[in-house]
Formats: C-alpha cells, structure tokens, sequence
C-alpha cells in the first residue's frame, strides 16, 4: 500500500486527528521533560544528519528520550526549512546509510522493507548514500537499486560502489558517483561524494571499490577540480577511520583553501574532529536517537585570497540533537499544537499502520529485568551475554542426533544489536534485539583440547588473518569500534552557573532537585574534539563497559575431568574466524566440515526460548 493511499484512508484522518497533541507511536513511552538544553547555532550553511537508523522509524517506544517517530523528523526538517529561507540561509538534509535490518518496523515484513521503503522516502534528504547493511544480502542489495536509489533520484551518491544487474551481468555504478549543485538561498556551488568504507562482507551482486583507488580515479580527480565553494563528503565510514584521511587528503592536495566537510557514520557513536582548520567531520550516533547538526558561518567561497582571509570569521558548529518530541518543539520554538505539520502526521499515521499490520506489539514473553548489553559489567547478572551465555545458549543449542555429546556454543557479541528492557518482549523486541539471519553450524568431533582454545584467540588475537581483512573487531558491536579508536566518553563539566542559567528556562516542565536545579536523564554525554558541549540536551552519564568479541557456553561436559572431543558449535556468521583459528591452532579444518547444527535462526531461538521460558503476561 502506497503512502498516498492511506493519506486518503478516512479511518487514518481520524487517527491523525487523535493523534494531535504528538506523534509517538501508540504504546510509546511520552516524551520525557529534557533540561537542560543547547540551543542550535546556524550559519550560512547548515546540515541535518542521520545515519545508522537500522529500521528505528517508528521511534523508540520503551524509551521516551528518543522516542519521536520518522513523521516528527519529517515535520521538524519542514520547520527548519522555512527557518533557513526566512532567513536567507541555507539547510542540506543528508543520510550516510544502514538504514536497514535492526527493527520489525524493517525485518518484520515479508519480503522486508514492505513499507519501510513508502516510509524513509517520506524525508526529503538532499544527500544520501549506502551503508554495509544494505549490501549483506543481495535482495537487500537488489532492492536499494530498484526502490531507493529511484526514490532520490539525484540525490543518491555511490562514489566506490557498483552493482551487477542480475539479468545481464552488466556491472554498474548503483547511483552517480557524485553530485554538483547549488543550494537554494545563496547559489552555494556544492560538490558532494558519497562513500563506503572498504568493506568486503557484500553479497556477490555488488562490488565496493577501495577508497584509496577511488580517488586515484580520473572521474575523482575531475570532480575535485570542479569550481566548488564547499565539498561535502558522505560516507559509511566512521569519521577517525583511514577512509576519510585518504578523501580529504585527495581534495585538500587540489584545493587548498575550500571547506571540506564529513559526515559520517557505521561506529554507532556520536563524534566530531577537525582535520584542518576548514575541514570538519560529524558522526550522529545510531538506531534514530540522535539527528546531527552541522552548521558552518563565515568565508566558505572559494575566492579567498590565503590562509588568514579564509580563516577570518570561519567558524564550524555541531549539534547531537536527541530524537526527543520535546526537544525537536524546543529547538522549532513551536508546540504540541503547532509543531506536526500536515506530511508528519500522515506519515506518523503510516507507521502506525505498517506496525499493526506486521502485528509488532505481538508479545512473546515478559522479560523479568532489564538485560544491558553495555551499561552492566560483563559477566555479570544484569548483562545480556551472561545471560545467552548461561541459559539461552545451552537450551537452544540442541541436535537430535548428538544431544549427548559435549559441545561448545560460541556467539559474538555483535550477533545482539540492543538491550532488553524489562517489560513485554515483542515481535518487534525480537528484530531489535537481534535482527540477523545467522544460523548455527558446528564442526564435529574437535579435539577438545584445541576448540578449548578458539574463543581466547577470537577475543584476543587481533587480526588472525594476515592474508585477508578479517579484523576479529567486527565480531562484537559497532560501538565498540570507538574504543580501538581511543574516542572516549566522559561526562562533561557543568558550572553551576550554567545549572543555574538552566532553572530558568526549563523544556516541558521537567523535576528538579534541592536547589531548583533541574534533574538530569540519563543519557550521552559526549566528548569529542571539538569539546564537551556537543550534546543538545545535557545529560547525566551512562556506563560503558567493554565486552569481548565472542562468549562461550560449555553444554554436555563431564561432571569430572575433560572430553576428548567435543562439538563446536558457532553462528555462521563468525565462521571465517572460527576457521581461522583452528588452522592456527593445528586444525585442517576448511568451509566444508561446517555444518547446519539446528534449524532456524538465531532469532527465532532466541524468542522461542522466551515464549517457553518467560510469563506471557507482564
């Protein structure tokens, strides 16, 4: 069903018409009262940024810091729009991609993506390119070429990306490599690449070029060289990774003066750096809690005549803006009347629509507390791998035909995308949770003695491979990228007198504490190199906790001494390291000695588990 179709469906008016005072999605938790706040800084030329959304269109329902919908983004985009024209400025939307696979609102469907596709077209983005998400599988390949990249048109850069029609084998680029424009308010000539990062994971009917031969290409090297007041550069690339250095050194090499700017993404994290004094990148955190905010003021044409009249007045802003409901009216100065314009409603209704027709709020199972995949030490009772580790793993993990013999069960860290929260556990919980389509295999008849062995090399080893990129990293999550990254998260300092200021502006009405200051949620407090204020909404910090790549549960063992051998059992998505250690190890092992250990996805076992294991009702 498309979007305009159910514009015009009179039980949806009606719907919009309740759904007046907000947009969040029906069971959501309510915007929760933000204080303080950091007011947004505009410039002559200003960004909104999303990226690593992974289906969270709906909102966040269980948590009411994030828990705005994509039609409350389309609304706010639209406020900031007319802003950015009252004023004679300028506002470019832009999206670095892995918008797919991490929500039911996407892997709920079948095929997936039935109505995600009708949804995310909704926002006008300006600039937009693809993540490693949806390059995985190749449907999901397939169906950006055929659904996305049409739906944006021009506005879809694919700078090293190419796909391989699979009628007649003809290789493509998926989109124009880049993109030259003019902004609308003061005739800015843009030049905008859109880039992945060297990725090898992609299914067979795509081919991700390295970014160091991209730019040695004489498309690149003509496209640099295009009268430009400001490059904007895109990527699924994470801001402090060698992609982005070989980019900007490409363009900085040829223009030596004209502002360079990053938008990044894929390490789930909020950050910004500065690779010169015109050079900016901003990365805007994960799953659609934040929406990032770029502005750049001063000197931005290419005429200037050195150095110093460049710098003169330039100044760079950035923004982690929570995808809070109250925050988003804060930062428009409208209300709950005013701020849903007629398109966010619509598509808020939309959401609501594809939600209940994939039946999300379908409950399998009351999970008991809160299960943290970060915030709580591992091992440890409140850490969701402890608990795989200790009674998912050894219950799920079952073949008929070799129940008795003793196996290892190896899961990493990366295969579990989000934390459970105490409450029902719903279809939707399950995508959330775990989205992924990873079986699990095993390899037979180990000898104990090395398989006792492969999870150490797996958490430890660094880079097993020489001979190929497989960076044992990529088994736990994206977050934690940031950490071999040395990007650290601390709260920062607040004066009092900034606590102060902030008793007399208070958002919503929030709770304060002795001395009417106000109460702080928890939330990101971030630091990056441009300082410690980046965040719109100061928060109170969160604890982050490092996890190993992989976890393992011993199922079957002797109640004395040890096996001779033992079944290793291991998500497929993990067996190239798998393999790789055993050789490392003694073992001649190869792909064909893996086999299917039980039917079904992870997933799915997972919330089996649940419905047989947890009370139905709440």
């Amino acid at each position: 069903m498309s979007l305009k179709a159910v514009v015009i469906c009179s039980a949806l008016a009606a719907l919009r018409l309740a759904r007046t005072a907000h947009a969040a999605q029906p069971g959501g938790a309510e915007p929760v009262p933000a204080q303080p706040m950091r007011d947004l800084v505009w410039g002559k030329l200003n960004f909104l940024h999303t990226t690593d959304t992974h289906g969270w269109h709906g909102g966040h329902l269980q948590e009411p810091q994030y828990s705005a919908d994509w039609g409350d983004y389309v609304s706010f985009a639209e406020h900031m729009r007319k802003k950015a024209d009252k004023d004679g400025v300028d506002l470019l939307l832009v999206d670095t991609g892995d918008r797919v696979e991490g929500n039911g609102l996407y892997d709920g469907s079948h095929p997936k993506g039935k109505y995600y596709y009708d949804i995310y077209r909704e926002q006008d983005v300006d600039i937009i390119c693809t993540g490693n998400h949806e390059l995985y599988i190749a449907s999901t390949a397939d169906a950006e070429h055929q659904l996305t990249v049409p739906n944006f048109k021009e506005n879809y850069v694919a700078s090293n990306l190419d796909y391989i029609d699979p009628k007649s084998g003809e290789r493509m680029p998926l989109a124009q490599r880049y993109r030259k424009f003019q902004t609308k308010n003061q005739k800015l000539d843009i030049v905008a690449f859109g880039f992945l990062f060297d990725f090898t994971g992609n299914a067979n009917n795509t081919v991700v070029q390295p970014v160091r031969e991209t730019v040695r290409e004489q498309w690149f090297q003509d496209a640099i060289r295009e009268e430009a007041d400001v490059f904007v550069v895109i990527g699924h690339v994470g801001v402090r990774m060698p992609e982005f250095k070989t980019i900007f050194n490409a363009i900085r090499k040829q223009n030596p003066l004209t502002p360079i700017l990053f938008f990044g993404g894929h390490v789930h994290i909020r950050d910004a750096i500065s690779y010169d004094s015109r050079s900016f990148a901003v990365a805007s955190g994960r799953y659609f809690e934040t929406i990032g905010w770029m502005s750049v003021d001063g000197e931005l044409a290419r005429t200037a005549l050195s150095q110093d009249d460049a710098d003169a007045g330039f100044s760079f802003h950035r923004r982690y803006i929570d995808n809070n409901l109250l925050g988003l009216q804060h930062h428009t100065g409208l209300d709950a009347a005013t701020f849903p314009t007629e398109h966010g409603r619509n598509v808020s209704a939309f959401i609501t629509k594809a939600r209940e027709a994939l039946d999300l709020d379908y409950a399998f199972g009351c999970a008991p507390k809160t299960l943290w995949m970060s915030r709580s030490p591992y091992p440890g009772d409140n850490s969701i791998y402890s608990w795989l580790e200790k009674e998912v793993l050894p219950d799920v993990a079952t073949n008929p035909d070799r129940n008795d013999m003793p196996r290892l069960v190896i899961v990493n860290t990366g295969a579990i995308r989000f934390d459970i929260f105490k409450g029902a556990f719903t279809r939707d919980t399950t995508y959330i949770v775990s989205p992924f389509l990873s079986a699990m295999t095993h390899i037979p008849d180990v000898p104990y003695r090395m398989a006792r062995k492969v999870i150490e090399l797996l958490n430890t080893a660094g880079k097993i491979m020489e001979s190929a990129p497989m960076d044992n990293r990529f088994m736990a999550t994206p977050e934690q990228l940031a950490i071999h990254e040395s990007i650290l998260y601390e709260a920062p300092v607040l004066s009092d007198s900034f606590l102060d200021a902030a008793q007399q502006k208070p958002l919503g009405g929030g709770s304060v504490v002795d001395g009417g200051r106000p109460r702080l949620t928890e939330g990101y407090t971030t630091r990056d190199d441009i300082g410690l204020d980046g965040d719109d909404t100061v928060h109170a910090p969160v604890n982050f906790y490092v996890v190993p790549n992989c976890v393992q549960a011993e199922v079957e063992f002797p109640s004395d001494g040890e096996p001779e051998t033992v079944d290793l059992v291991f998500l497929d998505f993990i067996a190239p390291w798998v393999l790789m250690a055993l050789r490392l190890l003694g073992g001649e092992y190869s792909g064909e000695d893996v086999q299917l250990y039980v039917e079904g996805t992870f997933t799915d076992l997972m919330a089996g588990w649940i419905e047989k294991n947890w009370p139905r009702h709440c």
